[in-house]
């Protein structure tokens, strides 16, 4: 299911959004900034998320976002989300992934670790309503429109 292109998005996403609910369907949306992959899974390391926490223990079924921001293509990713706590087998291993990505700066105790189940793209509308359009025109308008500089 994480074909080479989902995780293409994943290691250009600085962010992923992941989408809860809570036992009255409630839905909470929330950032995370330390998440990867391992197998068929999506990992996040759980640093500040009592919300999601306390949601996934009453529905476990979970939607994930990223993109690309510049080019405005992404991922949506639906699946069943477990906490793993440090005692569980596979802890230590998935610890490993996202502590190289925080350099000891975030501490977790806890991952959340979605099986994926579903998975469909995300575009920006210009893609779709006007066919010419390219990721480098994209990029080009987001450097414009938000007045970035890269790598200057």
């Amino acid at each position: 299911m994480l074909s080479n292109e989902i995780i293409k998005y994943i290691e250009k996403s600085i962010l992923c959004w992941l989408a809860t609910a809570d036992a009255d369907g409630m839905p909470n949306v929330s950032p995370k900034e330390i998440f990867n992959y391992h197998g068929n899974n999506l990992i996040i390391a759980n640093i500040a998320s009592p919300q999601s926490v306390a949601n996934i223990k009453l529905n476990n079924k979970v939607c994930v976002s990223f993109i690309d921001i510049l080019v405005q293509k992404g991922w949506q990713l639906k699946g069943t989300a477990t906490l793993l706590e440090k005692e569980d087998p596979n802890f230590d291993e998935l610890e490993k992934i996202l502590l190289k990505m925080t350099n000891g700066k975030f501490p977790f105790s806890t991952i959340i670790c979605i099986h994926i189940e579903q998975a469909k793209p995300i575009v920006a509308p210009s893609y779709l309503l006007y066919s010419e359009t390219t990721e480098q025109q994209q990029i080009e308008n987001a450097v414009k429109a938000y007045q970035l500089s890269l790598f200057k």
